[in-house]
């Protein structure tokens, strides 16, 4: 399972022009699930994510987690985060987790998510072809992979 996690600023979530979802002052991140991932990555990605500290503090350095800045969280799922790039020039995406595993694991990372905090949490349409948008904070854009634990 990965990740990729943007500081920002407001970010929104659009379908056929029709607004979806948006958020203010949080993070936007991009949910890829693989083939071989199961609640043991979920739980462990979610932990990782809500203490990561990456938002300033008074001095300006990231200090403090998204709980402590009452961000919100906007998340997308995005299966071509398992894009396999070595052969060719055509990315291969054969290790992305297919629907029927992949969004039980997604409507689960949005269900923890939203337990581990107060503020508002939102999400994509699995599946959708979406326009996002951003504004990105910093620019600060983090990778998290579950299997690497890094």
């Amino acid at each position: 399972m990965r990740i990729l996690i943007q500081r920002v600023e407001k970010a929104s979530v659009s379908i056929e022009d029709q607004l979806v979802s948006s958020i203010e002052n949080g993070m936007l991140v991009l949910l890829g699930i693989e083939t071989t991932d199961n609640e043991e990555d979920l739980h462990w990605l979610v932990e990782k994510l809500m203490k990561l500290r990456i938002f300033n503090d008074e001095k300006g350095v990231m200090n403090l987690n998204i709980n402590q800045v009452n961000g919100e969280v906007l998340t997308i799922s995005q299966f071509t985060l398992h894009a396999s790039t070595r052969k060719g020039a055509r990315p291969s995406y054969i290790r992305a987790a297919r629907p029927e595993q992949a969004i039980p694991l997604y409507e689960k990372f949005l269900a923890l998510v939203q337990e581990k905090t107060d503020q508002k949490t939102a999400s994509g349409i699995f599946g959708a072809e979406m326009k996002i948008s951003l504004i990105n904070d910093g620019p600060v854009s983090i990778w998290i992979d579950s299997k690497n634990r890094e």
